[in-house]
Order: C-alpha cells, then sequence, then structure tokens
C-alpha cells in the first residue's frame, strides 16, 4: 500500500507563489509515475501536472520529483484566484516486480489565492 501526504498548501494573495510538496510512503516495488490534480466545487477534476501541465498552468507551475525520496513538488507562481482548489497528487505504483501498476491518491492541500 501506498500513503501520499501533500503539504505546502494554504492562503496567497495573487501574484504570489506556493510551493505544495506530496511524499510517497509504504511497501511498495517503485512509484512508477507521480502528478497533480486540482479539484474545486461544481467543477471536474483537472489534470495540473503530469505527463504534461494543463494549459491552464503552462509558464506559471512547475513539477519536479525526487526520485530517491519518493517525493514530488510542484512550484507555483504568479497565482490567480481561479487557481484556488484543493490539489492532490497521485502516484502510480507497483507494489510487487511483476503486479500491475496501481492508483494511490492523496487527501488534498487547499491553494487559496485571494484577489
Amino acid at each position: 500500500q501506498v500513503q501520499l501526504v501533500e503539504s505546502g498548501g494554504g492562503l496567497v494573495q495573487a501574484g504570489g507563489s506556493l510551493r505544495l510538496s506530496c511524499a510517497a510512503s509504504g511497501s511498495f516495488y517503485a512509484i512508477i509515475g507521480m502528478g497533480w490534480y486540482r479539484q474545486t466545487p461544481g467543477k471536474q477534476r483537472e489534470l495540473v501536472a503530469g505527463a504534461e501541465y494543463a494549459d491552464s498552468v503552462k509558464g506559471r507551475i512547475t513539477m519536479s520529483r525526487d526520485n530517491a525520496k519518493n517525493t514530488v513538488h510542484l512550484r507555483m507562481s504568479s497565482l490567480k484566484p481561479e487557481d484556488t482548489a484543493v490539489y492532490c497528487c497521485a502516484a502510480e505504483a507497483l507494489l510487487d516486480r511483476r503486479g500491475s501498476a496501481v492508483e494511490y491518491w492523496g487527501q488534498g492541500t487547499q491553494v487559496t489565492v485571494s484577489s
């Protein structure tokens, strides 16, 4: 099993910056992919950063991964009120060498951008 714990959310003024982190722990063979999604009430969950960046955040958000620590970071700058959402980390993990990839989700961290 894999546990994902996000941190770094909070309240920031428009134009400001935040750095989110997500650490994976538990019993697994390997983490093969990690990414970030965001969710706002009444809207579909949106992929923010993974294999690619959402058009709405390109140029403002950078994802980086520390494979040795099974951690992924999301550096967000020039934040806008419309970036307000719960940001969730997702990971695909192999629980053993011959198994299939399993998807896991963190609880999410709230990001609020005030105008």
